[in-house]
């Protein structure tokens, strides 16, 4: 494209140049090269020039070229009357149309696309370029001002194809006659389309993103198609191209590839038979367990629930993870992060929320991004086993997948639980993680030349994900109370919560629960940290029975550690000091929780009432989680009255707090 074209054109425009000296001139320009040597040299004086174009260019254009002689390349004078003949055709309404057919047309064929181009565009006259396109079979394409009518054999053929398919799957109907039934219907009504779509050519593809021309009043968001049938999300608009992210394989597309509208958004097929299946980011099953009937169909970029549609988080949501229930409690509609470095168990937690949901009619969502397919594999395999599956499905965009599908999925995920909630059910989503999906938008945006930031990603990094975690809350009884539950999983690099993306995410949730590699590898797993995680929900996420047990907990725990540091070099104890810290050794062994084991409402309760009541301080630290699950299975078998009342009323007063504690006491004695 050559710097200066507006100018260029708009002194042709001022000097009122016909078609037929522009023809003119391009044929003197094109008879020798020595008239572009001449004017193009800096070593011939401007009076020479000035002579030169009197006498080989017609009188019209001559003043023109002399005026622009100076910083203009004359070989370069095609490229500005291609421009400058679209132009005068715009000013006079004349409409330029491309006709491509398989054979060429008669002069009454060509007056008839004439007439017909005049009448689609309004114009006053046109011009037709025919090209010929034997891939056509017959018919024929019209593009004219970015718009395409399309009356091929070829697109007929495939959309009788797509008909037969679609009406295939539909009825589960592929036996030869059912084949043969559709086929007649739709070649009895065989019409061609008389409505133009609106076309973009592609001017540069790679690394998964396309940019094109054209496609004028294309929205952002939408989803575009190319010809070899890949399909692409509109990311970019600038003045005179489109950027979009392709959501498969780029090798059929090249430059001058054509792309055609879809006139809807991105989005994703929903429905009640897509709970127990794995989907990828598209909502396409990759199970193997055949087509999914879909009930709706859900945009991915959604807005997310007033503050009038919402209301406050009161009802637990149970992990089954003692210390987090006990201490950060999470309710139906928060936003829980959970943060910590690489293999400190944070999918391990998150796991176990999703088993600690059976029964209790919520749908758990987990959505894998940027992870190894073979991890997620063993991930749906330990779902499998515990019967989770049964109530969960699973949207997956792994490493292999390009960026645009890991930026998508996420969303697309949102969209799927959003139509539980809206049905008033309730359900539980884990994003794992967010960090990879902003690392994949990071991507995305570099090749889109956005200017980058902080740590190079775009500045809407923090609308990234506040955006996607605002869909996750509780809705008002009058549109069904359903509820989405957020456990958004981000990876720190040695342990640094403030930088860029964790900051971010923290600032967005509703509280964090720190996950501390110290701790994960001295064996105290869930390695919680107490100090750093929070619930800023707290005690309104907890039933009075949790919330009256795990009483002083915290406290008690904070001041442990404290205590712990401060005696580590001390040899001589008093023994108040001694037993301080064998009650907090002995809280912190009760806390440790093996993978896959989520424990009931009813055993985290009695389990707090007698470590707080102190009834584990005499066993020895290296029997403890042993004894624990001897009394539990004790209280199991012999005082299921106690369980019962405290799932039933889920409170706890003193008379059932001294029934728990004698319990205890005649199990140890």
């Amino acid at each position: 494209m050559i710097s200066d074209m507006e100018k260029y054109v708009s002194a042709l425009l001022k000097a009122n140049v016909s078609a037929d000296d522009i023809e003119k001139t391009k044929a003197v320009i094109g008879a020798t090269d020595e008239v572009c040597a001449i004017l193009d040299s800096p070593s011939v004086p401007l009076s020479e020039k000035e002579t030169a174009i009197g006498e080989l260019f017609p009188k019209s254009i001559g003043g023109v070229l002399a005026a622009i002689s100076e910083d203009m390349c004359v070989s370069e004078f095609n490229e500005i009357a291609k421009a400058y003949l679209a132009e005068l055709d715009k000013k006079n309404n004349v409409a330029n149309a491309v006709l491509r057919c398989v054979t060429e047309p008669t002069a009454e064929q060509l007056d008839g696309f004439k007439a017909f181009v005049m009448k689609e565009t309004g114009a006053a006259d046109a011009k037709i370029e025919v090209v010929r396109d034997a891939s056509l079979l017959g018919g024929f394409v019209i593009d004219v001002n970015g718009m395409q009518f399309d009356r091929s054999l070829r697109t007929k053929l495939r959309n009788i194809k797509d008909t037969v398919e679609k009406n295939a799957v539909k009825n589960n109907d592929v036996d030869a006659g059912g084949i043969i039934s559709i086929l007649k219907e739709d070649i009895k009504d065989f019409e061609f389309e008389t409505k133009g779509e609106e076309i973009g050519t592609v001017i540069s593809v790679g690394d998964g993103i396309a940019t094109i021309h054209g496609l004028d009043s294309v929205m952002y968001g939408e989803i575009i198609i190319f010809e070899s049938g890949v399909k692409g999300m509109v990311q970019d608009i600038k003045k005179n191209t489109v950027g979009c992210i392709l959501f498969g394989s780029d090798d059929d597309i090249s430059e001058g590839s054509r792309v055609k509208r879809s006139h809807k958004k991105a989005g994703v097929p929903v429905g009640d038979a897509f709970i127990g299946r794995i989907v990828n980011a598209l909502g396409e099953p990759i199970d193997g367990k055949g087509d999914i009937q879909a009930d709706d169909y859900r945009l991915v970029e959604q807005p997310a629930p007033s503050i009038v549609d919402r209301k406050s988080v009161s009802e637990p949501l149970e992990t089954g993870i003692l210390a987090i229930d006990s201490m950060f409690p999470i309710g139906r509609g928060q936003r829980e992060l959970i943060i910590g470095d690489r293999q400190t168990g944070k999918t391990s937690i998150a796991l176990d929320t999703i088993l600690n949901q059976k029964g209790k009619n919520c749908i758990c969502i987990y959505n894998a991004i940027g992870q190894k397919a073979s991890t997620v594999a063993n991930l749906v395999g330990d779902l499998e086993k515990h019967g989770a599956l049964d109530y969960t499905i699973v949207v997956c965009a792994t490493a292999a997948d390009p960026a645009s599908l890991q930026y998508i999925a996420p969303y697309a995920a949102t969209a799927i639980a959003e139509y539980f909630m809206y049905q008033g059910k309730d359900c539980l989503i884990v994003y794992d993680d967010l960090s990879k999906h902003a690392v994949a938008y990071r991507a995305i945006s570099l090749l889109l030349e956005r200017p980058p930031g902080r740590e190079a990603y775009p500045g809407d990094v923090f609308y990234l994900h506040s955006r996607l975690l605002e869909r996750s809350s509780r809705l008002t009884p009058e549109l069904g109370g359903g509820s989405i539950t957020a456990l958004p999983i981000i990876e720190t690099q040695a342990g640094d919560v403030s930088a860029y993306i964790p900051t971010n995410v923290i600032s967005i949730t509703d509280g964090q629960i720190y996950l501390e590699s110290d701790l994960f590898f001295s064996g105290q797993r869930p390695a919680v940290n107490v100090g750093l995680s929070v619930s800023r929900v707290g005690g309104a996420a907890q039933t009075k029975a949790m919330k009256k047990a795990a009483g002083s907990l915290r406290v008690d725990l904070a001041q442990f550690r404290e205590m712990e540091v401060f005696t580590q070099f001390s040899s001589d104890l008093d023994n108040e000091t001694k037993a301080q810290l064998q009650y907090g050794k002995g809280l912190m062994e009760l806390l440790k929780q093996p993978l896959g084991n989520p424990m009931s409402l009813a055993h985290q309760v009695i389990t707090l009432v007698i470590a707080i009541g102190k009834g584990f301080v005499e066993v020895p630290i290296e029997q403890m989680k042993k004894y624990q699950g001897e009394l539990l299975a004790y209280f199991d078998e012999q005082h299921r009255d106690i369980i019962d009342d405290i799932n039933a009323t889920k409170t706890l007063d003193d008379a059932l707090r001294e029934r728990i504690l004698k319990a205890a006491k005649a199990f140890k004695n």
